[in-house]
């Protein structure tokens, strides 16, 4: 790995970085980043950049990877390759696989798992065993095997006083809670949002509320014992209110939103469509508005795919039938671009904040620096490439997209990462 990329705008944030550099990339650190062209060595490849954007490597906080046990949807391979691909530097991965990552040595075995992809690998272990909400899960084990967060993922914790002594045992090591927030038994076989599209289509409904009481009833458990938590892809206008007030009041709370609840409706599934089938599903204009306007101003932290891979033949049944979930890793950058971005709903700044920064925040992780001498942890970007999502083109084994057949504008052409430039092709 040995490139200069010639008048490249470098974007960080975080350093109050933001100008067009000769960026020169050697052995897997940053060589120089100059305004003058630098003295390079002969086998160093030049590649124009007039039209890239170089920024931290992005971060997912939320994949699904299913391994182990469900490695015909994804592995830990493909998905890392699928991120890769994506633009991301930097993934965590779930613990609702099979079994559930609930012992250190599960932990551990996802976290030496061979792959090739230039991305980091972290992991998200089970707060409950079996994510059966009955026991904890040995939560001060499981962060010393290398956990970073702690969510029975898909299955909200309802017991409060489990997640009372989740709180209590992980202030010792400032450990995090991430809740799926859902009260079941107002969702009972649900398919997609209650409201007006499922009352058409006859399909049983979510309604909003069901994830309003959730977090609402976790928000006091954490304002009680001062604990960290993350709620996770909200979806509702009134979980917004409720994490306004909660920020508002200073508690120590994180919350992300998926690519899908930001540009998609409920109406995406009135053909009946299991690509657009997800938990939490699909909501009203009135939601994506203000789900926006939290990310824009921050109350909404930071954006999280929610990749959820499924094989085809489970995708392909009656839309009742059908698996909840979408991937989500190779498409993100482009939709966000497209659709935030170049809309003018989000600046270049906080595109990478809510992309690259925050989510490493989140989880107490090191932000990549752009600087000579450091690392290189890069994505390099065409914010302004149109191309038209292919999904026989993603690196994922799955293709459970309701993107397919989007023509959007600001693609992912390089990650830089753990020593290796790895061309994304889209």
């Amino acid at each position: 790995m040995n490139v200069l990329f010639e008048r490249i705008r470098v974007l960080n944030p975080v350093q109050n970085l933001d100008g067009r550099y000769f960026l020169w990339l050697k052995d897997g650190h940053i060589e120089a980043l100059s305004l003058e062209r630098p003295v390079v060595d002969p086998d160093t490849i030049p590649i124009r950049g007039d039209a890239l954007l170089a920024i931290p490597g992005l971060f997912d906080m939320h994949v699904h990877l299913r391994e182990p046990g469900q490695e015909y949807k994804e592995d830990i391979a493909s998905g890392t390759a699928a991120a890769a691909n994506g633009g991301f530097t930097g993934i965590c991965c779930m613990p609702n696989t099979e079994p559930a990552i609930d012992h250190p040595a599960l932990v551990r075995s996802v976290l030496t798992a061979p792959y090739e992809a230039p991305v980091d690998l972290f992991c998200c272990a089970a707060l409950t065993r079996g994510r059966q909400g009955q026991q904890l899960a040995p939560l001060l084990e499981l962060h010393a095997a290398g956990a970073v967060m702690f969510s029975d993922d898909g299955t909200w914790l309802a017991q409060a006083e489990l997640l009372r002594r989740a709180f209590l045992l992980l202030k010792h090591v400032d450990g995090l809670v991430a809740q799926h927030c859902q009260e079941p038994t107002l969702t009972h076989d649900f398919a997609i949002n209650e409201g007006a599209v499922a009352a058409r289509l006859g399909l049983k409904g979510y309604p909003a509320v069901a994830e309003e009481i959730a977090l609402a009833r976790d928000l006091l458990l954490v304002a009680a014992y001062e604990a960290r938590y993350h709620a996770q892809h909200l979806s509702t206008e009134g979980s917004v209110a409720l994490l306004r007030e909660a920020k508002r009041r200073g508690l120590r709370v994180s919350a992300e939103v998926t690519p899908h609840h930001l540009v998609l409706t409920e109406e995406a599934v009135a053909t009946y469509d299991p690509n657009a089938k997800m938990n939490p599903p699909l909501r009203t204009q009135r939601d994506v508005e203000a789900l926006r306007e939290a990310l824009a101003e921050g109350i909404i932290d930071c954006i999280a795919t929610d990749h959820a891979p499924h094989a085809l033949h489970e995708k392909q049944r009656e839309f009742s039938a059908a698996p909840f979930g979408v991937i989500g890793l190779e498409t993100a950058v482009g939709v966000i671009l497209t659709h935030l971005v170049h809309t003018g709903l989000l600046s270049y700044e906080r595109f990478v904040e809510v992309m690259a920064i925050v989510p490493r925040r989140i989880l107490g992780l090191p932000v990549p620096e752009i600087a000579p001498g450091a690392l290189a942890n890069l994505t390099i970007l065409a914010p302004d490439e149109e191309w038209l999502v292919e999904p026989e083109r993603f690196r994922s084994k799955a293709r459970n997209t309701p993107f397919a057949g989007w023509e959007l504008r600001g693609k992912p052409r390089w990650v830089v990462n753990r020593g290796r430039l790895w061309e994304c092709q889209l």
